[in-house]
């Protein structure tokens, strides 16, 4: 409701009372000074009367006072010795409300006279645009204050301020406004869009902010208002679809799992492609095991998922080596500058947020339940294959993985404080984070507190920032791909003829052992080491335990108005502890023959310490013609990681399940120890130019002195960028159709040294035999930095101020790549190192967007392409062996799965998937076919060529849709091209257990030659058995989906007397897979490396997401 404050006098009023105060001042000193009386009193209860006749009696003056003001209040303790008068009337009418007054030789007790006040009182009002449409979430600021509002979905906002105080209003997009407040209470304030494009500050590499206009480079700018209400786990996967040139893949590990971040295409065959993450200004060390791929199927997280998403103010990608080039090696495949939220001047603020979501698997193989236990058509000859006869609609089980699966959630709890003075301003956070998978007994915990304090001092001229990160994550049974210890393998290929309702009742007493031993009759199924998939999920947990604290403090100092110093530093630690039991009675190949049970712990501490120091220059010459914006410094990153492990079965006389180092058996259990230090030290200078805010050139620069290239030739690396930006709209009077363009160019040379250990010699440890293994590769003399060269053209425009355009070209060469190609055998070792080949990514990316408000209604739209055509250019272009003269190979084959390898070739791509195994054919071109009916193959032949893994473009197209505090959000995504290549596939099919394997059978067997029928079984025996032949397990990895969608609403202040905002909202994440060939999510990704990208093997299903959230904010 509404409050009117009247004032009680006016201006005119307030001057003559002070001049009557400062008179009666005057006065007062003058008598007081004429009078030298000392007082004491010294009485612990007296009253206020009795006190001032002890003055009167003491001074000879006579004190004039009203009783009935004076007699109720209460008594008083005073030690006043041989005061002044004046102190002595101060000490006594402290607190009374009364004062004294001196006229010769009288004192007057009086009433003090109450100052003259301009309280504060509510000012209510309306933001609209030139059409009279509200404005939602303009910004209000009290000048000279802390105090601040935005208004709501009407428009309408209250504040409290003074009269004569100036409220300023701020929005994108619009010129800024202001007013003086009067003695009215209400206002309606009106915005006008700007007609140019508003001069945005983005933030850069080492976490300096520039404008928009000026950046020669694409840069994205992605605000926490881009980010689904739902925040993943890791936060990260939250970005896909929103940023071009950024291909992000979902780790198949789960919950906070890691996640795959790629931009602009891969481009070393060794050294890791994945992004950069900087928070802050400070480069991260992220922390990640990678995850196995092949036989362990132990998932992975990493550092970056560890981060509160509530923490995050906004995001700035940099897909260009140019961008991140002051962050040198460390940034060559492009960063991700993440902002973290800090306090705010003004009104205490408090938030609380409850997101939930339910996880359930998204796309998945296509199975048979129609044909049961059994080979070649009969019930016998093997309890694990599904080869068996047709059953009856009685006998059917009905079983499918589904049985298997749960339906997972996860719990997001937050909660944020921030407040202060524009002198001081602070920032809490605490959050957590519970989740329950699809398979049983998955867990994922993580818990979150964040503190950040920013202050100013020596009148803002010095400014120091605080803040420390509390992080405590635990795991459970994180499984990604696999087959050994993983439950999806024995889930996924059940005897479709037996019960799963007994296999549920995972384990059973042994009274002769006495203890509770695996119930699974089917058996392990060859190599794939089957056990039953809930003793699995129980009996072989894996666990990790991880503490992480980071620590950093950066100050700024004001030198000139153009000049400061600026100084950071950071310490990262993280201890894990990761465990895994294998119970009694598991499978004794993965138990190294233990029927104990077999143990396995590891001990890990990462730790990284970040320090540097800039001197700033922001400055305008020649009546600010020219613009100088230049930052020089230097920077140290050192980085440690420690590994201990100790493993090995429980002795067969020891006690089962036992699980301490203790028990052990010592002839067979293995110690390892594993630890690395690396240091770069740095240089780096920026220099920005402009002229008359329509042309920009920058240039930087950087030297490194990485401890990896300790021992080689070349001990440091210096590597330049140089930008050019121009916008001919401040150039030209151009039509009114451009509201604002800009072309923009810039080439840069980023370096990245060689892995670590190559030039000091290193021995590999056998841990059977105990004893230290001579080098298996040749050492070699002459090493240099990997290099890549990086051009790229851009275009930035608006027209008709509600269309943008952004793309890019770009052409990035990476030579001197580091890897080793096999070598002779008489040679007596069995690779060696060489430094040649360039790699060449080549692409496009671009977005185009559409925003505009009609009355209370917006839409915004942006659609992005992207597209890399990657090349190996060189790769051994005549190289030979320095011992034998020989040729090398112009061929690398880089492991992959089962038959299915990355072969690297001259004139291909780093994602080229060959094989060399096939069916045999004869002369005519026919299948061979023993006298059993057994189809012949072969593992020795020609390369055949699959496809590669890597898209031919990627496409996303968002849409926001806003009306009235209702907010509707679709995210469409698709990835074109490439090829995927499922073993899981293969090995439903050898099993039995697949659709496509029973539609065989049903159509009476599989036509080979044009001509002839084969048994299905044999058929699949050949083309499946060790993973399968490839070719016929190779798919398109197209797809398209419904990546995202949310719906939201905020409910209107007035509702709640504006003590608080509530937001409501549902999100769903792969709710719809429009189109997809392949049996797996071909976005999914079991590691984070260069290889396996594209591949299957028992591979988590990916998760399709539907949940809600609440937020409260006051």
């Amino acid at each position: 409701m509404l409050q009117i404050y009247k004032f009680i006098v006016d201006k005119k009023t307030k001057g003559r009372s002070f001049i009557l105060f400062f008179c009666l001042m005057l006065a007062t000193t003058v008598s007081l000074a004429q009078n030298g009386a000392k007082v004491t009193i010294k009485k612990n209860s007296i009253s206020v009367i009795e006190a001032l006749k002890e003055v009167e009696r003491q001074s000879g003056m006579s004190v004039g006072y009203n009783d009935s003001q004076l007699k109720n209040k209460p008594a008083i303790t005073l030690n006043i010795e041989t005061a002044s008068l004046e102190n002595a009337l101060a000490q006594i009418l402290k607190g009374t409300g009364f004062t004294y007054q001196l006229k010769e030789k009288y004192i007057m007790i009086i009433p003090e006279q109450k100052k003259e006040s301009n309280p504060a009182k509510k000012i209510t009002g309306k933001v609209v645009d030139e059409n009279n449409d509200p404005l939602i979430g303009v910004n209000i600021k009290v000048e000279g204050t802390a105090a601040g509002s935005i208004t709501d979905i009407d428009g309408n906002f209250l504040i409290k301020a003074s009269t004569g105080n100036t409220l300023t209003f701020t929005y994108i997009g619009y010129t800024s406004g202001s007013i003086k407040v009067t003695n009215q209470n209400n206002y309606r304030i009106q915005l006008t869009a700007d007609t140019q494009q508003p001069s945005e500050v983005v933030v850069t590499a080492l976490g300096i902010k520039r404008e928009q206009k000026a950046l020669s480079y694409n840069v994205q700018q992605i605000g926490a208002d881009k980010m689904p209400e739902i925040k993943d786990a890791n936060f990260i996967n939250s970005l896909s679809g929103k940023a071009a040139g950024v291909v992000i893949n979902a780790s198949s590990s789960g919950v906070g799992g890691a996640s795959k971040v790629v931009m602009r295409g891969t481009k070393s065959i060794e050294q890791s492609s994945n992004a950069l993450y900087v928070i802050d200004g400070i480069p991260m060390y992220n922390v990640s095991n990678g995850g196995d791929t092949e036989f362990g199927s132990r998932g992975a997280t990493e550092a970056i998922a560890d981060l509160n998403p509530e923490d995050i103010e906004s995001m700035s990608v940099l897909t260009g080596a140019s961008a991140a080039a002051l962050y040198g090696s460390s940034a060559a495949n492009g960063a991700i500058m993440i902002t973290t939220k800090k306090g705010q001047a003004g009104t205490f603020s408090a938030s609380y947020s409850n997101h939930t979501d339910f996880l359930k698997p998204f796309v998945m193989p296509k199975f048979q339940n129609r044909y049961g236990t059994g080979s070649y058509g009969k019930s016998s000859g093997s309890p694990i294959y599904s080869w068996g006869e047709k059953l009856t609609d009685a006998a059917r089980t009905g079983y499918t993985p589904d049985d298997f699966f749960e339906t997972g959630y996860v719990t997001t709890n937050s909660v944020t404080l921030s407040g202060g003075t524009e002198k001081n301003q602070m920032f809490f956070s605490a959050a957590s984070v519970n989740s329950e998978g699809i398979i049983p007994n998955n867990l994922y915990d993580r818990y979150n507190f964040t503190f950040r304090n920013t202050s100013h001092f020596l009148k803002d001229r010095l400014r120091v920032d605080v803040g420390a990160n509390y992080i405590v994550q635990k795991d459970q049974n994180m499984t990604n791909q696999g087959v050994y210890s993983n439950p999806l393998v024995s889930a996924y290929l059940f005897p479709r003829g037996d019960s799963f309702e007994a296999a549920k009742i995972f384990e059973r007493w042994d009274p002769a052992r006495k203890i509770a031993v695996q119930y699974w009759p089917q058996g392990e199924g060859g190599d794939l080491r089957m056990q039953n998939p809930y003793w699995i999920a129980y009996r072989n947990p894996r666990n990790t335990d991880k503490k992480r604290y980071m620590a950093n403090v950066s100050i700024a100092f004001d030198i000139l108005p153009w000049l400061n110093v600026s100084g950071r530093a950071k310490i990262d630690n993280t201890n894990s502890i990761f465990t895994q039991k294998l119970y009694a009675s598991s499978n004794t190949t993965i138990t190294e023959g233990s029927t104990q049970g077999h143990y396995t712990e590891i001990r890990n501490t990462d730790e990284q310490i970040y320090a540097d120091v800039m001197v700033n220059i922001n400055k305008t010459f020649a009546d600010n013609k020219f613009s100088l914006v230049a930052n020089v410094g230097a920077s140290v990153n050192d980085t440690k990681s420690k590994e201990l492990s100790y493993r090995g079965p429980i002795r067969e006389v020891g006690i089962p399940n036992m699980f301490t180092v203790f028990d052990l058996d010592k002839e067979k259990s293995r110690a390892q120890k594993y630890g690395w230090q690396e240091q770069t030290q740095s240089i780096f200078a920026s220099v920005e130019m402009g002229y008359k805010s329509m042309l920009y050139l920058t240039v930087t620069g950087r030297n490194d002195w990485a401890s990896q290239l300790a021992g080689s030739p070349q001990r440091s690396f210096f590597y330049p960028s140089v930008g050019l930006s121009w916008l001919p709209t401040a150039t030209f009077d151009m039509p009114e159709a451009f509201t604002y363009l800009k072309l923009r160019a810039s080439f840069s040379s980023v370096g990245i040294p060689f892995p670590r250990f190559l030039t000091t010699p290193t021995y590999p440890y056998d841990e059977t035999n105990q004893q230290w293994l001579p080098t298996t590769f040749r050492p070699i003399e002459q090493l240099y930095p990997e290099r890549t060269k990086t051009w790229e053209v851009g275009i930035d425009a608006r027209l008709w101020n509600d269309l943008r355009l952004a793309a890019s070209w770009y052409r990035a060469d990476t030579n001197n790549q580091t890897f080793q190609p096999t070598v002779s055998a008489s040679s007596g070792y069995s690779s060696m190192y060489v430094q040649t080949g360039n790699v060449r990514n080549t692409g496009v990316e671009a977005s185009l967007g559409y925003g505009h408000r009609w009355n209370s209604f917006s839409w915004d739209t942006n659609f992005t392409f992207s597209w890399n055509k990657n090349e190996v250019t060189e790769l051994m272009d005549g190289l030979t062996d320095p011992l034998t003269g020989e040729p090398l190979k112009d061929r690398l084959e880089i492991k992959g799965l089962g038959k299915a390898k990355y072969i690297i070739k001259k004139g291909g791509t780093l994602g080229d998937l060959y094989t060399t195994s096939n069916l045999k054919y004869d002369e005519n071109g026919y299948v061979q076919v023993d006298r059993n009916g057994n189809l012949i193959t072969t593992d020795v032949g020609e390369d055949i060529y699959l496809g590669s893994v890597f898209p031919d473009y990627n496409l996303a197209w968002r849409n926001d849709f806003d009306w009235k505090g209702v907010h509707l959000g679709l995210l469409f995504t698709a990835r074109i091209g490439g090829i995927c290549y499922s073993a899981t596939q293969a090995n439903m099919d050898l099993f039995g257990v697949s659709e496509v394997s029973a539609a065989a059978r049903d159509a009476g067997g599989i036509l080979i030659n044009g001509r002839e029928m084969i048994d299905p079984q044999r058929w699949y025996a050949a083309i499946s058995s060790q993973s399968g032949l490839p070719q016929y397990y190779t798919y398109s990895a197209t797809n398209v989906r419904l990546q995202e969608l949310s719906l939201g609403y905020t409910l209107p202040g007035k509702w709640f007397r504006d003590v608080c905002k509530i937001n409501i909202a549902f999100v769903g994440r792969n709710l719809w897979m429009i189109y997809n060939k392949a049996p797996f999510d071909p976005e999914a990704i079991a590691t984070t490396g260069n290889n396996y990208q594209g591949i299957d093997y028992f591979m988590m299903p990916s998760l399709r997401n539907f949940g809600f959230s609440v937020k409260l904010t006051f």
